[in-house]
Protein backbone atom coordinates (compact mmCIF):
# COMPACT_ATOMS: atom_id res chain seq x y z
CA UNK A 1 0.00 0.00 0.00
CA UNK A 2 0.94 3.32 -0.78
CA UNK A 3 -0.49 6.64 0.72
CA UNK A 4 0.22 10.01 -0.55
CA UNK A 5 -1.47 12.96 1.70
CA UNK A 6 -1.27 16.47 0.39
CA UNK A 7 1.63 18.87 1.09
CA UNK A 8 1.57 20.84 3.93
CA UNK A 9 2.65 24.24 2.60
CA UNK A 10 -1.22 24.47 1.50
CA UNK A 11 -1.80 24.77 5.09
CA UNK A 12 0.62 27.21 5.66
CA UNK A 13 -0.17 29.67 2.56
CA UNK A 14 -4.30 28.96 3.61
CA UNK A 15 -3.30 30.50 6.92
CA UNK A 16 -1.28 33.39 5.31
CA UNK A 17 -3.72 34.43 2.48
CA UNK A 18 -6.83 34.47 5.83
CA UNK A 19 -4.71 36.41 7.66
CA UNK A 20 -4.35 38.72 4.77
CA UNK A 21 -7.67 39.13 4.42
CA UNK A 22 -8.27 39.89 8.07
CA UNK A 23 -5.36 42.68 7.23
CA UNK A 24 -7.22 44.21 4.21
CA UNK A 25 -11.07 44.11 6.80
CA UNK A 26 -8.76 46.00 9.00
CA UNK A 27 -7.76 48.35 6.57
CA UNK A 28 -11.07 48.51 4.18
CA UNK A 29 -12.87 49.23 7.74
CA UNK A 30 -10.65 52.22 9.03
CA UNK A 31 -9.09 53.84 5.95
CA UNK A 32 -11.04 53.10 2.66
CA UNK A 33 -13.40 50.65 1.43
CA UNK A 34 -11.73 50.07 -1.76
CA UNK A 35 -9.53 48.07 0.59
CA UNK A 36 -12.57 45.36 0.62
CA UNK A 37 -12.32 43.72 -2.48
CA UNK A 38 -8.91 42.21 -1.77
CA UNK A 39 -10.02 40.87 1.88
CA UNK A 40 -13.17 38.83 -0.13
CA UNK A 41 -10.44 37.88 -2.80
CA UNK A 42 -7.89 37.02 -0.48
CA UNK A 43 -10.68 35.27 1.88
CA UNK A 44 -11.98 32.88 -1.45
CA UNK A 45 -7.98 32.25 -1.44
CA UNK A 46 -7.68 31.01 1.96
CA UNK A 47 -10.78 28.93 1.75
CA UNK A 48 -9.72 27.27 -1.63
CA UNK A 49 -6.01 26.73 0.02
CA UNK A 50 -7.77 25.19 2.85
CA UNK A 51 -9.80 23.00 1.50
CA UNK A 52 -7.52 21.65 -0.84
CA UNK A 53 -4.79 20.94 2.70
CA UNK A 54 -7.80 19.20 3.70
CA UNK A 55 -8.38 16.60 0.94
CA UNK A 56 -8.08 13.03 1.98
CA UNK A 57 -5.53 11.05 1.44
CA UNK A 58 -4.76 8.64 -1.75
CA UNK A 59 -4.40 5.21 -0.89
CA UNK A 60 -3.05 2.89 -3.71
CA UNK A 61 -3.00 -0.96 -3.38
CA UNK A 62 -2.43 -3.48 -5.72
CA UNK A 63 -6.51 -4.34 -6.50
CA UNK A 64 -7.63 -0.80 -5.92
CA UNK A 65 -7.58 3.04 -5.35
CA UNK A 66 -9.10 4.57 -2.25
CA UNK A 67 -9.92 8.28 -2.25
CA UNK A 68 -10.54 8.95 0.78
CA UNK A 69 -13.62 6.81 1.48
CA UNK A 70 -14.11 6.00 -2.02
CA UNK A 71 -12.78 2.60 -3.77
CA UNK A 72 -12.19 2.09 -7.24
CA UNK A 73 -11.46 -1.29 -8.50
CA UNK A 74 -8.38 -0.96 -10.76
CA UNK A 75 -10.60 -3.18 -13.79
CA UNK A 76 -13.14 -0.81 -13.28
CA UNK A 77 -11.21 2.11 -14.93
CA UNK A 78 -11.52 2.61 -18.60
CA UNK A 79 -10.09 5.83 -19.31
CA UNK A 80 -7.58 7.87 -17.22
CA UNK A 81 -7.52 11.44 -18.52
CA UNK A 82 -4.45 14.17 -17.20
CA UNK A 83 -5.56 17.49 -17.33
CA UNK A 84 -2.88 20.61 -17.91
CA UNK A 85 -2.85 20.71 -14.32
CA UNK A 86 0.34 18.91 -12.46
CA UNK A 87 0.30 20.79 -9.05
CA UNK A 88 -2.53 20.16 -7.59
CA UNK A 89 -2.69 17.29 -9.95
CA UNK A 90 -6.07 16.60 -11.68
CA UNK A 91 -6.76 13.41 -13.08
CA UNK A 92 -10.33 12.18 -14.37
CA UNK A 93 -10.96 8.81 -14.47
CA UNK A 94 -13.50 7.01 -16.87
CA UNK A 95 -15.02 3.73 -15.18
CA UNK A 96 -17.21 1.02 -16.90
CA UNK A 97 -20.70 2.27 -16.48
CA UNK A 98 -19.48 5.98 -17.65
CA UNK A 99 -19.08 7.17 -14.23
CA UNK A 100 -16.49 9.73 -14.12
CA UNK A 101 -13.91 9.96 -10.50
CA UNK A 102 -12.01 13.26 -10.63
CA UNK A 103 -8.70 12.79 -8.11
CA UNK A 104 -7.57 16.18 -6.94
CA UNK A 105 -4.07 15.49 -5.38
CA UNK A 106 -2.59 18.55 -3.72
CA UNK A 107 0.89 17.36 -3.41
CA UNK A 108 4.28 18.41 -4.21
CA UNK A 109 5.13 18.48 -7.91
CA UNK A 110 7.34 15.30 -7.44
CA UNK A 111 4.66 13.52 -5.66
CA UNK A 112 2.09 14.54 -8.09
CA UNK A 113 4.13 13.14 -10.75
CA UNK A 114 4.26 9.78 -9.18
CA UNK A 115 0.84 9.38 -8.37
CA UNK A 116 0.03 9.86 -12.23
CA UNK A 117 2.54 7.72 -12.63
CA UNK A 118 1.33 4.93 -10.15
CA UNK A 119 -2.51 5.46 -11.31
CA UNK A 120 -1.60 5.19 -15.35
CA UNK A 121 0.59 1.76 -14.50
CA UNK A 122 -2.12 0.05 -12.28
CA UNK A 123 -4.74 0.67 -14.80
CA UNK A 124 -4.00 -1.84 -16.79
CA UNK A 125 -7.55 -2.04 -18.73
CA UNK A 126 -7.56 1.34 -19.34
CA UNK A 127 -6.94 3.90 -21.97
CA UNK A 128 -4.62 6.66 -20.79
CA UNK A 129 -4.96 9.88 -22.46
CA UNK A 130 -6.73 8.12 -25.11
CA UNK A 131 -4.48 5.86 -26.31
CA UNK A 132 -4.45 2.24 -25.31
CA UNK A 133 -2.81 0.89 -21.95
CA UNK A 134 0.02 -1.54 -24.07
CA UNK A 135 0.67 0.77 -26.80
CA UNK A 136 1.30 3.49 -23.78
CA UNK A 137 3.73 1.65 -22.35
CA UNK A 138 5.45 0.44 -25.80
CA UNK A 139 4.28 -3.04 -25.17
CA UNK A 140 3.49 -3.36 -28.80
CA UNK A 141 6.23 -6.08 -29.58
CA UNK A 142 5.55 -9.09 -29.44
CA UNK A 143 8.21 -11.24 -28.48
CA UNK A 144 9.01 -13.44 -31.90
CA UNK A 145 8.92 -9.45 -33.57
CA UNK A 146 11.68 -8.66 -30.82
CA UNK A 147 13.81 -11.43 -31.50
CA UNK A 148 13.93 -10.69 -35.61
CA UNK A 149 14.31 -7.08 -34.82
CA UNK A 150 17.92 -7.78 -32.71
CA UNK A 151 18.84 -10.72 -35.15
CA UNK A 152 18.91 -8.40 -38.41
CA UNK A 153 22.15 -6.37 -37.80
CA UNK A 154 23.26 -3.64 -40.10
CA UNK A 155 26.26 -4.08 -41.74
CA UNK A 156 28.98 -1.64 -40.71
CA UNK A 157 32.07 -3.56 -42.99
CA UNK A 158 31.81 -4.08 -46.85
CA UNK A 159 31.73 -7.90 -47.30
CA UNK A 160 35.70 -7.86 -48.39
CA UNK A 161 36.70 -6.36 -44.86
CA UNK A 162 34.75 -8.77 -43.02
CA UNK A 163 36.94 -11.16 -44.25
CA UNK A 164 39.92 -9.42 -43.82
CA UNK A 165 38.85 -9.25 -39.51
CA UNK A 166 37.76 -12.76 -39.64
CA UNK A 167 41.43 -13.44 -41.18
CA UNK A 168 43.00 -11.04 -38.16
CA UNK A 169 40.50 -12.28 -35.28
CA UNK A 170 41.76 -15.93 -36.09
CA UNK A 171 45.45 -15.19 -37.04
CA UNK A 172 45.11 -13.66 -33.33
CA UNK A 173 43.53 -16.08 -31.78
CA UNK A 174 45.96 -18.75 -32.73
CA UNK A 175 49.46 -16.68 -31.48
CA UNK A 176 47.54 -15.37 -28.06
CA UNK A 177 49.06 -11.95 -28.89
CA UNK A 178 49.30 -8.72 -30.91
CA UNK A 179 52.54 -7.12 -29.91
CA UNK A 180 55.39 -8.92 -29.57
CA UNK A 181 56.83 -6.99 -26.56
CA UNK A 182 54.25 -8.45 -24.61
CA UNK A 183 55.38 -12.04 -24.88
CA UNK A 184 55.78 -14.81 -22.79
CA UNK A 185 59.83 -15.01 -23.33
CA UNK A 186 60.45 -11.56 -21.52
CA UNK A 187 58.55 -13.15 -18.09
Amino acid sequence: MTRFVPARHYISFGAAAFVLAGFSTWLGLTLTRGLLFPAVLFLLTSALLLALAFRPAIRVYDAHIEIGKRVVPWQDIQRVDRTGWISPLVVKLTLFDDETVTIIYPGEVDCCKHVLRTIRQMATAAMIDGIPYRQYWGEMLGMTDARQLTQARPRVLRPEDEEEVERLYFLLKTVGHIDPRNSGEER
